[in-house]
């Protein structure tokens, strides 16, 4: 484990402002840019609402950008008349979105829908279900996901177009909806990038001074990781059966089955944290563990895991789903392991860390600065936001189809 002499942060929800500040600053400059969300969480909301709207007001000349939910929308035509571009993410088809759009597109302003998940198209759902290890006995998770993913694809239906994290699921939207589609990364926002910073200046400063015990770390955010997780639980019980240095630290819900269970004494587990003092945490692990079954599902999500934990020196080792291949450079900033080498390439990361491990952490640290700081995502929201729909990033350049990739996933629940 590293020693980080970083203090906890006093963290509170930045977002936490009534609605008449939020319109004020809605209001404050041109053109106006509102974003809709249901309602503020620490996850979607904050990468593709929160982030976009910090990079909107610190780089955008003269522009203005505020966020507004479910708890608006008796304010709803206010806030549509006041804009100049509307952005809906990752919200439910309801009676007031229909007006909100159909209001929007009376006066000619321009509508569009962010989305970060396969969670749109219901032909995908028994997928989902599966891979988020549901309870397929459980009539009401049949209902709620239908129910959800529908709702989702028809609010994505009524927009002009669609912005998502990376280009596998933007030609899944494309493929559902028709409609064009922009790319703007998840990626790491002030407050990250200023606690990441310090950790790793402290890191280098100390030549990644360290215990004489190896932390593999687990960031699982929600239960939903289960089936992720035990395609490699059994290699780390492997590794650590072999080698008493290495202990697992995780954060979030796990379920600890099959051997890893024999080693309850060398396993932490911490809370969820907030996203500023999760950085903390993940920059103490030497390795960090990003298993993830590979399938329709999973190759849409962002690299995220991957670039956090980059930010505070710290490496990974990943499954090679779409974003992890392009982000990873296997053993230059990390390592990318299918599901038969989770024990060759764990084992690969230990050896590093007594190795060429501070040149390959850096290697990741700055990667992650170039592509996923907030800093540099100016001229992809530019293009999203205000960009010609007919020059979109994929109808520009549009991704084999996904049985090229996948097979037909479409009714599959292969794992």
């Amino acid at each position: 484990m590293f020693f980080v002499n970083e203090p906890n942060f006093d963290y509170r929800d930045p977002w936490a402002q009534p609605f008449k500040d939020r319109f004020r600053d809605l209001c404050a400059g041109s053109p106006r840019v509102a974003y809709f969300y249901e309602n503020p969480d620490n996850s979607t909301f904050r990468y593709r609402v929160y982030n976009m709207i910090q990079v909107i007001r610190a780089q955008m000349d003269g522009a203005s950008a505020a966020f507004f939910g479910n708890d608006d929308y008796a304010e709803f035509n206010r806030i549509v008349d006041a804009s100049d571009v509307i952005v809906i993410c990752r919200t439910r088809y309801n009676d007031h979105y229909n007006e909100l759009v159909a209001r929007a597109k009376q006066q000619g302003k321009r509508v569009l829908f962010d989305v970060d998940d396969l969670v749109f198209d219901t032909s995908y759902t028994h997928l989902v279900l599966k891979t988020l290890d549901q309870d397929f006995n459980h009539p009401e998770v049949w209902n709620f996901w239908f129910a959800y993913m529908g709702r989702l694809g028809g609010t994505l239906k009524m927009c002009d177009g669609a912005i998502t994290t990376n280009r596998f699921l933007a030609q899944r939207i494309s493929d559902f909806s028709g409609l064009p589609v922009f790319i703007v990364p998840n990626f790491m926002n002030m407050e990250q990038l200023d606690i990441s910073d310090r950790i790793y200046a402290e890191k280098l400063a100390s030549g990644f001074m360290r215990t004489d015990k190896i932390h593999v770390g687990y960031f699982s955010g929600t239960p939903t990781h289960n089936h992720d997780f035990s395609m490699a639980a059994n290699a780390l019980a492997e590794l650590m059966e072999q080698d008493e240095r290495i202990n697992l630290l995780v954060v979030g819900f796990l379920d600890f089955k099959g051997e890893l269970s024999h080693f309850d004494d060398r396993i932490q587990v911490y809370p969820l944290h907030d996203f500023v003092n999760l950085q903390r945490l993940m920059s103490l692990v030497e390795i960090n563990m990003v298993p993830l079954l590979d399938n329709g599902f999973t190759n849409c999500k962002s690299e995220l895991k991957y670039f956090e934990a980059a930010a505070v020196g710290t490496l990974s080792v990943a499954t090679p789903i779409h974003t992890y291949a392009n982000a990873i450079h296997d053993g230059r900033n990390g390592w990318l392991s299918n599901s038969i080498e989770w024990v060759d390439k764990l084992g690969a990361a230990v050896e590093a860390v007594d190795g060429n491990y501070a040149d390959m952490a850096k290697a990741a640290h700055d990667q992650a600065h170039a592509q996923f700081a907030w800093y540099n995502q100016m001229p992809r929201i530019r293009k999203a936001l205000f960009g010609d729909l007919a020059q979109a990033d994929l109808a520009a350049n549009p991704l084999r189809p996904a049985a090229e990739y996948i097979g037909n996933l479409h009714n599959s629940v292969e794992l």
